[in-house]
């Protein structure tokens, strides 16, 4: 690709915190691209390693870098519905701190992305090294082009690294609720309007590292020790979002607006009438709700009794 003009500005967006480790290699492969119209906005929430150092080096000499740094930590998701809104461009990529991308992997979207809100890639997953892990998230976990809110009920595999989303999703997406990830969030909303675009070719080495903030695997050298919430608390977070999903969800989906209030219905207490019902749901919208879930048939009808006696 030559020339820029006729190229719609594509806005990589990363969020940092305390990411020296691999964030040179990340910054590097993202100006790399070879789609010629890009900028890189990256905001960073109070990092205390060299992590700003490092950004404001590369954009002291890149007229594409714009870096804003946040006086108090405003978390992981805020963080990065910053830096979406502060982007120009009407098409935008979520990057990591902490993956390498391909040269080709917006032009290759791009060149797919059609009229669709999201498009998104495979991944080949590496270690804190950068050596393969022989496998790619396609291996390990279940995706395709999602296509309705259903298939975001209780889980996700659509990865934020590997997409390019439209500026309108992302206004259809504010204000982002804080105890969703981001891309489940985006994904979601998009999947209330249309389907999600899969492309199969790997266009990011997706990192595992003990500090990763949501990984494909454990890594290596161990997990990532997670906040530990007590179970009265783990089920009032998994109530909330199934109420932020019902609230969001269209009228105009008659049949996911009903199922989604079902679903909170019986979410509200582990009675026998709503045991059964949040079984029976799962029995029924099956092939939707656990979609994203790489299993056999006869582990995703255990797992719809299971919901019988608890909530996901």
């Amino acid at each position: 690709m030559t020339g820029s003009s006729q190229y719609p500005l594509v806005s990589v967006v990363m969020a940092t915190y305390n990411g020296e480790s691999f964030l040179l290699q990340q910054v590097d492969s993202v100006l790399a691209q070879d789609y010629p119209n890009i900028e890189l906005v990256v905001t960073d929430d109070g990092s205390s390693d060299g992590t700003v150092k490092i950004l404001e080096h590369y954009a002291a000499k890149d007229i594409r870098v714009r870096v804003y740094h946040n006086e108090v930590n405003i978390g992981y998701v805020r963080n990065f519905e910053k830096g979406l809104l502060l982007a120009k461009g009407d098409y935008l990529a979520p990057c990591d701190q902490d993956d390498i991308w391909l040269p080709n992997k917006i032009s290759y979207l791009m060149e797919r992305m059609g009229d669709n809100d999201i498009i998104y890639s495979n991944s080949t997953l590496i270690d804190s090294h950068g050596d393969s892990l022989h496998k790619n998230l396609s291996d390990i976990k279940h995706l395709l082009s999602f296509d309705d809110p259903l298939t975001y009920a209780i889980g996700n595999t659509a990865p934020g690294h590997g997409m390019i989303i439209t500026r309108s999703l992302v206004q259809r997406c504010i204000p982002f609720p804080t105890m969703i990830p981001h891309d489940y969030w985006l994904g979601f909303v998009a999947t209330c309007r249309m389907p999600l675009k899969y492309v199969a070719i790997p266009l990011v080495l997706y990192r595992q590292h003990t500090q990763n903030v949501f990984g494909a695997v454990k890594a290596a050298e161990g997990k990532r020790k997670k906040k530990k919430f007590s179970r009265p608390e783990k089920f009032d977070q998994i109530r909330e979002r199934m109420q932020l999903l019902y609230e969001k969800c269209p009228d105009t989906l008659t049949e996911q607006k009903e199922v989604f209030r079902k679903l909170v219905e019986s979410y509200r207490s582990f009675s026998l009438p709503n045991n059964y019902q949040r079984m029976m749901l799962f029995f029924r919208y099956r092939h939707k709700i656990l979609a994203y879930k790489n299993k056999p048939g006869y582990r995703k009808w255990l797992f719809c009794i299971k919901m019988f006696y608890k909530i996901k």
